[in-house]
């Protein structure tokens, strides 16, 4: 008898075993592709509206530009002329006068009374709302009211003198000298309940167990916040840093609503100085040069302090 050969060969996986497969290579393809899809046309608007706006701007700047764009490459004479205007200088000096007080007076009373609503006190969301409702108001709501409130013939200074106290005075402004110290008043009033909103998370992250060991071993509250509660807050520091150093700069809403820069250009900032050159006066070249300094400004700031906050995350504090 002869064997019956026997067939070496594997069969052929049916329609039902392939389509599992095929149906894997379909979800891996999606789970890759889907997410660039969807987030591409955010990029890509990012990169034309945000960058590509901030590179032109560069390129006007270097250029002698005025009612309308002229691309041809003309030096840094726009810069040149821009450290000659003595107006220029008089806006840095009214923003490090404004962006550093106001940082400073945020900063302090923020953390008050973060400290203060830490500590349970009854009605504690009825001041916690008090203290964010300015923060829903637009800078140019702000601008005004506080326009009303220091008008000398409309506002406070009228009120006391109706109560009886003639010789009150609180002229700020309308007086030159003061008038930057204003723009603070009212920067602080809007922006200090959202200081405190920070600061208060990040007390109410800090450890529970941490506070009580330290009050069993006789620390007194204002040293366990000073040597330890504090200290821990140092992301929270940053945050509020870089939030407030990127309202200060950009300052113009406030500063227009509350004193248009005046008296004269005393109360005059960058943002009100790029506004004013590029759009009102025909000096597109030297807004975009004042717009980069003002850019400048916010690296000088972001910069070191991105650089402090990663080396101390690699420090491990």
């Amino acid at each position: 008898m002869s064997a019956t050969p026997v067939s070496t060969a594997r069969p052929l996986p049916s329609a039902a075993a392939r389509a599992p497969a095929s149906g894997s290579r379909l979800a891996a393809l999606a789970d890759t592709w889907l997410p660039r899809l969807v987030l591409s046309p955010t990029i890509i608007a990012s990169l034309v509206f945000v960058y590509g706006f901030i590179g032109l701007t560069a390129w006007l700047s270097l250029t002698e530009s005025r009612m309308m764009p002229n691309f041809e490459f003309a030096g840094f004479g726009q810069y040149t002329t821009l450290f000659e205007i003595d107006r220029w200088w008089t806006s840095a000096s009214n923003l490090g006068i404004f962006g550093g007080l106001f940082i400073l007076v945020c900063l302090v009373i923020g953390l008050s009374m973060a400290i203060l609503l830490d500590q349970r006190i009854r009605h504690e969301g009825a001041l916690r709302a008090i203290y964010l409702y300015p923060m829903a108001l637009s800078f140019i709501v702000t601008g005004a009211a506080w326009k009303w409130i220091l008008n000398p013939g409309l506002g406070l200074e009228k009120m006391v003198h109706d109560w009886g106290f003639p010789n009150f005075s609180f002229d700020w402004l309308v007086n030159s000298d003061m008038a930057i110290y204003t723009v603070v008043i009212a920067g602080v009033w809007q922006s200090s309940g959202f200081v405190m909103a920070l600061f208060l998370a990040g007390l109410r992250g800090v450890d529970d167990a941490i506070i009580k060991a330290a009050m069993v071993d006789g620390a007194s509250l204002p040293t366990i916040y000073r040597r330890i509660v504090i200290p821990s807050l140092r992301p929270v520091f940053f945050s509020v840093l870089l939030v407030l150093a990127h309202i200060a700069i950009k300052s113009f809403d406030l500063v227009m609503a509350l004193t248009a820069g005046g008296p004269g250009n005393s109360s005059d900032v960058p943002a009100i100085f790029m506004y004013q050159f590029s759009f009102t006066r025909g000096q597109l070249g030297l807004g975009a040069a004042s717009a980069m300094m003002m850019l400048a400004t916010v690296l000088a700031v972001l910069v070191p302090l991105m650089y402090m906050e990663t080396k101390g995350a690699r420090n491990g504090r």
